[in-house]
């Protein structure tokens, strides 16, 4: 309870084999210039004002979650409460994105207090390829292509595309959940594709 109170609740998005942390798209450093721009992926976010995400429970709670990063027990507030959900998963920023170096820090740190646990984090955020040599290994961060069909940047080891064909993303096929497939997580698989959603 003490844990939910600073850094409030996880967020479980349905598709996943496990939770997430989800804050405002409407926050995003990047993104939110990206939105403006026609044929980007951020110009259709599903994040920023479709489905569950414009239901205001769900958008108070990305705000308090936001609202708490600067806390100065969110580390030991969010490692407390991943590790208590014994999941083998973990996903950062089903919506919104990593906002500046502190940030990041703190999820890396948050990642070494979980050794159990795989972390992914999907990111826009250019700047944080200069800090990929500091982060844990049982974190995977996928530099996500800004515009769809655009070809992934070979100087990430890993990163994900939005593809208009061919996704290597099974999700779509399978009821719009991961099921047995961790691509994500994997930091083998170089490039993920999904299908524009």
């Amino acid at each position: 309870k003490e844990a939910e109170a600073i850094a409030h609740t996880l967020s479980k998005p349905g598709k996943m084999p496990g939770f997430a942390y989800s804050t405002p798209a409407h926050e995003c450093k990047t993104g939110t210039k990206l939105r403006a721009v026609a044929g980007s992926v951020c110009a259709n976010c599903y994040a920023y004002k479709r489905g569950r995400y414009r239901f205001q429970n769900v958008i108070d709670a990305q705000y308090k979650r936001f609202r708490s990063l600067t806390h100065p027990k969110w580390v030991e507030a969010m490692a407390a409460q991943i590790n208590s959900k014994k999941v083998k998963y973990f996903r950062w920023h089903d919506s919104g994105d990593v906002q500046n170096l502190d940030h990041l820090r703190r999820i890396y740190e948050v990642c070494r207090l979980t050794p159990s646990v795989k972390h992914w984090m999907p990111t826009r955020e250019a700047w944080v390829k200069a800090f990929l040599s500091l982060k844990p290994a049982n974190l995977v961060i996928r530099f996500s292509s800004p515009m769809v069909d655009q070809p992934a940047p070979a100087s990430w080891p890993n990163t994900s595309t939005v593809v208009l064909s061919g996704p290597s993303c099974p999700a779509p096929k399978q009821g719009n959940e991961c099921k047995d497939c961790r691509a994500c997580w994997d930091p083998a698989v170089k490039n993920v594709a999904y299908g524009q959603h």
